[in-house]
């Protein structure tokens, strides 16, 4: 096949798409792929008009050499101008396509910068042309369009929303995390059975609390980690009075901590507490919040010694208010003085019914005179008349 015949081919392959190329109908270049590093898939869109100059289509892209699947094959989206050809796959070890998974360390930057090592997992592959040209030679060049992702593997997260971000991916999705749903949950026993159920009145002050924060549907090659676990007034902790319950290898000495980086779920316990600064309030009122990061199996014991280890002690207005795992609902405490109060009604209820005691024992008293006296001025009435 000559150059000319080349072009013919390419033309009738458009014609019969039906493709709108336009200006976009011509040799391949490097910005062609669009990356899209979501936190539960990875989705690449490759632009369909300089796939069918070059003498292809859709279904001649091939996604790490996965022929046979066909959750792996691209589809060809006209919905858009211009049109692309989709490739979607979770991220799961088991069925990410073929994609390569490679873990690596070094030292936090950026909002990471206070940790001294940041485990990052890097997921790349390639999508490549599949040339049914028959014989010696052929006129199509061969496409590579190659696809990374870099996720790091601490997370400063709330309920609804993921930030995982490298030096060049930021990533946000509110249905989830990466290859996981992270979540906090508080308990009022040590099997982690029954949720945690606050009084209207507030716990009592050294009432166990145990925390766990848990991962969903996480791939086998990780653990959860809890890096640093703190309490603060404000449910944003930033500018707010904070009291940590433990960073790193240092923890305050009420807090027990049960599981750290060995499975799916961390946990710890501690007794509740209040703030002095609520000391006026009938009730002490704050949050907690945690940040986690998922630690590769083989390295999780790395990451929970102290000497790998930089303490994170600083100030919470480092930490973005909206990027913090807290719990859904705030911790709420008795607080002395709301104690003290009830004493003194109590004390004032006893010192009315003592009152009230004796009050009616004075009556009594004068009554029991009156009557005594009437008693004596009848009898000396009735020894005057005899007389």
């Amino acid at each position: 096949m000559n150059l000319l015949g080349f072009l013919v081919l390419a033309s009738m392959v458009l014609e019969s798409s039906q493709l709108t190329c336009q200006s976009d109908f011509r040799r391949p270049e490097y910005n062609d792929i669009s990356v899209e590093c979501g936190t539960t898939s990875i989705n690449l869109a490759i632009l369909a008009c300089p796939v069918v100059y070059t003498g292809y289509n859709e279904s001649l892209l091939i996604l790490n050499y996965m022929f046979n699947k066909a959750e792996c094959r691209g589809t060809l989206d006209e919905t858009v101008t211009p049109p692309v050809v989709r490739f979607t796959f979770p991220l799961n070890m088991t069925n990410a396509c073929g994609s390569n998974f490679v873990t690596t360390s070094a030292a936090g930057t950026g909002v990471f910068a206070d940790f001294s090592n940041i485990q990052t997992v890097n997921v790349s592959g390639v999508v490549r042309s599949n040339d049914p040209t028959t014989g010696i030679v052929t006129y199509n060049a061969e496409l590579k369009y190659y696809y990374s992702c870099a996720y790091p593997l601490e997370y400063l997260i709330n309920n609804t929303q993921v930030d995982v971000s490298a030096s060049s991916i930021a990533v946000r999705d509110n249905n989830g995390s990466f290859i996981s749903t992270l979540s906090m949950e508080l308990f009022s026993d040590l099997n982690y059975t029954k949720r945690l159920v606050v009084p209207s009145g507030g716990l009592e002050l050294r009432t166990k609390i145990y925390v766990q924060v848990q991962a969903a549907n996480l791939t086998d090659q990780y653990h959860v980690l809890l890096d640093r676990c703190y309490a603060s007034i404000s449910p944003h902790p930033t500018n707010s009075t904070f009291f940590n319950l433990f960073v790193s290898c240092s923890k305050d000495q009420l807090t027990t901590m049960h599981e750290n980086g060995d499975s799916h779920h961390a946990r710890f316990s501690f007794p509740a507490f209040r703030f002095l600064e609520q000391q006026n309030e009938t009730v002490s009122t704050y949050y907690l919040h945690c940040i986690t990061r998922l630690c590769e199996i083989s390295t999780c014991n790395d990451f929970k010694q102290c000497r790998n280890r930089r303490r994170r002690d600083v100030d919470p207005t480092g930490v973005s208010e909206a990027t913090t795992l807290s719990s859904a609902v705030p911790i709420v405490t008795k607080n002395e003085n709301s104690l003290a109060s009830k004493e003194e009604v109590l004390s004032s209820s006893n010192s009315e019914s003592e009152s009230t005691m004796g009050l009616g024992i004075v009556v009594g008293i004068l009554a029991m005179g009156v009557i005594v006296v009437i008693c004596v001025a009848a009898f000396l009435y009735k020894r005057v008349r005899h007389f």
